[in-house]
Formats: structure tokens, C-alpha cells, sequence
């Protein structure tokens, strides 16, 4: 049975429909808009602050192993950003090295301080690629799909694979990382029809959340493949066009969610132990 909508309550309001949002092992928050903002948000939610711009239209956003930096896609600037946290100064990361990104998307790091970045390629095409960045932004093309949309990213356990969600397929995708660190099998992990995957995360288990554009739904996928529906809000208002996920918490045991169609972030309270991402193993 799904888990009650009831369980689901307004963390953060007075942002510009966020379409991501990311967890520091400080226990705060950072997420952006679609406007450029940087906003970084405290433990409780209550406080909100623009701390840099973009000029362009924020995706995703991660922060990096070391906890110092965030690395952050802009649509409308065709770039990855790096920001410090300490400073607070923006910088041009990358644009993609002699291949240029189209569409950054979403992005996530390994332990090693690699960063996968997805390119959604065009609209309604069939073209997507996955980008590897060493952490000084050197790289380019890790995987050149094509992917029907490629959109969030996510770490697997034991960073073995990577998985992403392909709006338009619609599901997710697993891409096998060798241990030279160069793509391996591709597979389609898991179709979602007649919704829009957007977003992704891992719990401690091994299950999947996929939080989806439309409808106003959070996907479960057990490790066996297993899909079904893990949270839903038909009135589109507490949860609305759901983007990327994250587990968070001072437990780090509820998830979140960006809601690309209102004015807030999401907070679940599952009771689930959500799997450390690289910046996590700062966590005391």
C-alpha cells in the first residue's frame, strides 16, 4: 500500500519552483530556481537565502565529497557551475570540454571525486548522452547513450552502476561502471508508463525512489525489480511535478522532494535510511 499523503508536509516555502535540492552533511539544505537563485536553506526549513545567481535556469545541484563546493547544471547557460561554500564564489566548471553539453541536467559524484552529469539532448529526441568530470572539470562523454531524455542520476550501491531516469522511455536505465572507470552494460532497469520520471535516490536497502514530472507520484523499485507506487498527491499540491528526490534529516531518514510546479520542498516522513551519497561520509 502506498504511504499516506498524510505523511507529507510543506519543509521549505518561498522558493521559485525548485527543481532540485541537495543534502550537506551540516544538516542543511541547498536548492535553485528558476530564475538562477542558489538558495541555501537551514536544518529546519525556516530559513531561506539566495546566495548566488546564475543568470540562467537551475537543475540539478550536488555537493561535492569534500563538503566545500556545489556543483550546479544551468539549462539556460548550457553549463555546470562550481559555487564555495565558504566564499560563496561562483565559477564556470564546465561546458563539457570539446564536446558541448546541451542540456545539463542532473549530476551526482563518486567517492573518488568524479562527477557524472547528464546531457538531456533534445526535446521529443532521442539523444542523450552521460558526461564523466574529473574534480578539476576535466572530461567529456562517458557514455553517449542515445538516451530518450536523460534527466536524474544516481550513485548504486557500491558505485558499481550508474542509473538515470529517461523521461520519454519512460523508466531508468543502468549503466555497469567498469573498474578502469569506463561505462560498461546498459540496461533498462524499470518502465514507469503513462508517468514522467524525473528524479531518483536509494535508501540504505537497495530500493529506488523515482519521483516523477507528472503525475504527482513517487515511484518504489525494490532490488528485484519490483515497481510500485510509494507515495501520491492527486491533488498536486503538497507534492507538484515532484523533480529530484533526496534523503536527508537529522536522522537521515525522511525524503524530500523539489516541486518544480509550486514554491517548496517536500518533507516525507518514512523512516527509511536513505543511502550516504560521497558528501555523507562527513557525517558525524
Amino acid at each position: 500500500m502506498p504511504v499516506s499523503i498524510k505523511k507529507a508536509s510543506i519543509f521549505a516555502e518561498g522558493l521559485d519552483h525548485p527543481e532540485c535540492l541537495a543534502f550537506h552533511p551540516d544538516g542543511s539544505w541547498y536548492a535553485g530556481g528558476e530564475a538562477g537563485q542558489i538558495y541555501h536553506i537551514s536544518s529546519d526549513g525556516k530559513r531561506i537565502d539566495e546566495i548566488a545567481n546564475t543568470g540562467g535556469f537551475v537543475l540539478g545541484v550536488a555537493v561535492s565529497p569534500d563538503g566545500k563546493w556545489l556543483a550546479i547544471c544551468d539549462l539556460k547557460q548550457q553549463t555546470v557551475f562550481k559555487l564555495e561554500l565558504s566564499s560563496r564564489t561562483l565559477s564556470e566548471f564546465t561546458r563539457g570540454g570539446d564536446e558541448p553539453i546541451s542540456i545539463p541536467n542532473h549530476l551526482a559524484f563518486t567517492r573518488n571525486g568524479h562527477l557524472f552529469v547528464t546531457d538531456s539532448g533534445g526535446f521529443r529526441k532521442i539523444t542523450g548522452k552521460i558526461y564523466r568530470f574529473d574534480s578539476n572539470g576535466n572530461g567529456g562523454v562517458w557514455h553517449r547513450g542515445p538516451f530518450n531524455f536523460a534527466n536524474g542520476i544516481a550513485m548504486g550501491p557500491g558505485e558499481d552502476a550508474v542509473y538515470l531516469c529517461c523521461t520519454w522511455l519512460p523508466g531508468v536505465e543502468r549503466v555497469e561502471i567498469k573498474p578502469d572507470g569506463s561505462a560498461g552494460k546498459r540496461s533498462i532497469y524499470c518502465k514507469t508508463p503513462k508517468a514522467l520520471p524525473d528524479g531518483l535516490t536509494f535508501d540504505a536497502r537497495g530500493n529506488l525512489y523515482l519521483s516523477c514530472y507528472t503525475p504527482a507520484r513517487i515511484y518504489k523499485v525494490t532490488p528485484q525489480r519490483k515497481l510500485s507506487v510509494f507515495i501520491e498527491d492527486w491533488e498536486a499540491h503538497t507534492i507538484s511535478n515532484p523533480t529530484n528526490i533526496a534523503f536527508g534529516g537529522k536522522e537521515f531518514n525522511s525524503l524530500y522532494a523539489a516541486n518544480l510546479g509550486r514554491w517548496h520542498l517536500t518533507k516525507m516522513d518514512i523512516k527509511t535510511k536513505g543511502l550516504p551519497l560521497a558528501c555523507h561520509a562527513l557525517r558525524k
